[in-house]
């Protein structure tokens, strides 16, 4: 007989992990207990060495599906006499080093009970197991305990409190557990906040109004979401005229796989995407005839599309049997409401009516985006499903704070080896979403008990993220917006060493004090050189540019012409652009070019593509950012294979390798006025960038290349490099889990400071 003690970390808590252990050791005829802690699942285990053994070796084979066991440490002591085997109360002290889950979508036995006639759940919009259900949007503190959680104001009814207590039951330890008599309910208000229906007459009523065009706001697992029939044009018109988001995409909720197959063509790992417990927005090409409104996602070959991933959102599709638009409950800039009474204050003017539920949110969490590219899953923003699991690098990491960069941002903290990344909070550009990026902060180190002892900003002066670092009363470290974007690639895939990192976005600040974007660097998270750039030109009205392409083209044109570019006469390519300045603007931006006021140095490939895109027509003023480039892409012919000559010069005075992309301008616009069909044109401009990456590459003579910053959305663009680089017998790496936008700048912050304190 021996006695065994065993400290388990990893996601091991909310996936039904004590159950498990429980039904293990009763197989194996053991005694002893079980406990959640803060720091994990710490079991005691007593029997007959065979026995022991068995244990050890089935706890990895045949953990839950959703668990990962971190680490595994256990020691024999001597037997004290374990009479059976029981789950223990969980214990509330020490230092938290539990993870915990992201939120889950509803597994299919909870479907079929919420779908079964018979079942004492059936049309119960809140039901959930040990395998499914709302996790990090309601949970308060650890251990995750019911007491921890918004549920704990619903005391379990007996049935409920029966199955909670019984070790052979699904529900047994399920937190959220709940059923029709003890748990949330839901009720439909109007769009002033009176009560319309309750329970399930709610929900009917509520899909009654979508049937009619109206909007609905719904109260989802992490915030709320707004609801317009997808086939209805007014509907969808209606709801981007009232939300002011003029072109946009929207994403799409379809009821089933089936639906989603009408709208989109997807492949085996696209559906498997749709159907994970992650259940993302996932970007797919649409079909020639989707059936849904042309306003859904006006101009793409794309639409998002997700399915179904709450009980709620499965009886709502159920009833409707058609695509809905399902977007982000909030004001344009700000981050998704999760209170109802605020919602109503908020989204009144958006929402016709508000099917909400008593459940509290803690944290606002919306749905991640997801795409397929180099036949593996990208994702893109990553928030419900993903967040806040951890990235684990190779090396214990100093607890840091890092506060990422001012758009698309995430914050981040470290402990042990883990590197907690929140969800996507978004653009730091309103006073709401300021205050949420600081209430995230809050949260994320109040939950894990981190005291960093620094905190990370980007080098750029102006961002709100770094201003907020400074106020903070930690030491500061700076990191450049670059090489945190080439430290995260770094640290998601485990790269350790000298690494040639092609960092490509719209903006970021450079050493020198202007604007980067076009960078090669070579190095690693502790130090980089910057080995090649893009050729840099100016940006008249610096961040008016990022919305108008044609200020980035005109700030291109007079770099290779001077001022004859703003005398460009008619018929020539590039004049229509010309032609949507007044005469007095283009006099005021010539003056402004050639003094050089309020029109900042460049080296951007985010903003090349925007020229090209007003260059050839596509698009002068965007409504989004990344709208133009997004648009080039958008436009390619596939089977073009060709591109123009790249021009890779050295300075003379030395220093980095220089991009000249003038001839590759010139190329464009004499195709363009020769009638050179513009998808043949935006292919061959793809396929010199990835020919340039070849290139540098070689000059620079490193094996390993990562792709990185928000360039590397661009699908077209990732596989032509991926593809040319491995023909050329280099090793490319790129993003998966973490987004290679500013959403994994935070990741790279911390990858940074901590070499740099190392």
């Amino acid at each position: 007989m021996q006695r065994l003690k065993i400290a388990i970390r990893g996601l091991v808590q909310g996936v039904g992990f004590r159950p498990f252990v429980y039904r293990l050791a009763r197989e194996e005829s053991l005694g002893g207990w079980v406990k959640n802690s803060p720091q994990g699942v710490f079991i005691e285990v007593e029997g007959p060495k065979k026995s022991l053994d068995d244990f050890l070796l089935r706890l990895p084979q045949e953990k839950p599906p959703l668990s990962f066991i971190q680490s595994l440490e256990y020691s024999v002591l001597e037997p004290v006499g374990y009479p059976d085997f029981q789950i223990g109360r969980s214990e509330d002290g020490g230092e938290r080093q539990a993870l915990i889950l992201p939120d889950i979508a509803t597994c299919p036995q909870c479907q079929q009970e919420v779908f079964s006639p018979t079942d004492r759940r059936h049309r119960y919009p809140f039901t959930n197991c040990t395998l499914c259900g709302p996790r990090f949007s309601i949970i308060q503190a650890l251990p995750y305990d019911r007491r921890h959680t918004t549920m704990k104001k619903f005391a379990m009814c007996e049935r409920c409190a029966g199955e909670y207590q019984e070790p052979e039951v699904r529900r047994f330890h399920a937190q959220p557990n709940a059923c029709p008599d003890c748990g949330p309910q839901l009720a439909l208000w109007d769009g002033a906040g009176a009560p319309l229906a309750q329970g399930d007459t709610a929900l009917v009523e509520a899909a009654a109004a979508i049937r009619r065009g109206e909007v609905l706001a719904l109260k989802g697992i992490g915030g709320f979401q707004l609801l317009v029939d997808a086939r209805n044009e007014d509907g969808v018109a209606r709801l981007r005229q009232r939300k002011r988001r003029e072109e946009k995409p929207l994403a799409l909720m379809c009821p089933d796989l089936d639906s989603a197959r009408r709208c989109v063509h997807l492949s085996p790992l696209e559906e498997q995407v749709l159907l994970s417990p992650q259940s993302p927005v996932l970007l797919a090409r649409r079909r020639a005839k989707p059936g849904v409104a042309a306003s859904v996602a006006p101009g793409n070959p794309h639409l998002g599309v997700m399915l179904p991933y709450s009980p709620l959102h499965h009886l709502l599709m159920r009833e409707l049997g058609f695509p809905v638009v399902a977007t982000s409950g909030n004001l344009h800039d700000e981050p998704i409401v999760t209170d109802e009474e605020e919602a109503v204050a908020t989204l009144g003017g958006i929402a016709d009516c508000f099917l909400v539920h008593d459940r509290p949110i803690e944290r606002y969490v919306d749905d991640s985006v997801v795409r397929v590219q180099l036949g593996r899953q990208l994702i893109l923003r990553r928030a419900r499903g993903y967040a806040p699991l951890p990235v684990t690098l190779t090396r214990t990491l100093p607890p840091l704070l890092a506060v990422g960069a001012h758009l698309k941002n995430t914050v981040a903290i470290s402990r042990g080896r883990d590197v907690i990344l929140s969800q996507h909070i978004g653009d730091l550009e309103t006073a709401p979403a300021y205050f949420a990026f600081q209430k995230v902060i809050q949260d994320l180190l109040r939950l894990y008990e981190v005291r960093p002892q620094a905190v990370v900003c980007d080098a750029h002066p102006d961002y709100l993220s770094s201003q907020h670092a400074r106020e903070l009363g930690l030491p500061v470290v700076e990191v450049f917006h670059h090489h945190a974007h080439l430290a995260s690639c770094l640290a998601e895939n485990e790269l350790e060493g000298d690494v040639l990192g092609v960092t490509w976005d719209g903006a970021g600040y450079g050493e020198d004090g202007t604007i980067w974007g076009g960078e090669f660097l070579a190095g690693d998270a502790r130090s980089y050189r910057r080995v090649a750039t893009f050729r840099p030109f100016r940006l008249p009205g610096g961040e008016r540019a990022m919305r108008e392409p044609r200020r980035s083209a005109l700030g291109l044109l007079l770099e290779m012409e001077g001022p004859a570019a703003l005398a460009r006469p008619p018929g020539r390519a590039g004049r229509s652009f010309l032609e949507g300045f007044s005469e007095p603007e283009r006099r005021l931006l010539g003056q402004m070019l050639a003094r050089g006021s309020g029109s900042p140095v460049t080296s951007s490939c985010g903003r090349l593509f925007d020229a090209v895109a007003a260059l050839l027509g596509i698009k002068t003023v965007s409504s989004f950012e990344g709208q133009a480039a997004m648009m080039v892409e958008f436009a390619v012919k596939d089977e073009v294979e060709d591109g123009y000559p790249v021009s890779l010069r050295s300075p003379a005075g030395g220093g980095p390798l220089v991009f000249d992309w003038e001839p590759l301008v010139r190329a464009i616009l004499r195709e363009h006025e020769q009638g050179v069909e513009v998808g043949v044109i935006c292919a061959r401009l793809h396929n010199t960038l990835a020919d340039l990456i070849v290139e540098v590459a070689r000059r620079v003579g490193l094996e390993r290349v990562a792709l990185t910053g928000g360039c590397f959305q661009n699908r077209y663009l990732t596989e032509r490099a991926f593809q040319r680089l491995e023909a050329a017998g280099f090793r490319p790496f790129t993003h998966q889990r973490v987004p290679p936008n500013d959403g994994g700048i935070a990741l790279g912050q911390i990858a940074v400071a901590a070499a740099k304190v190392a």
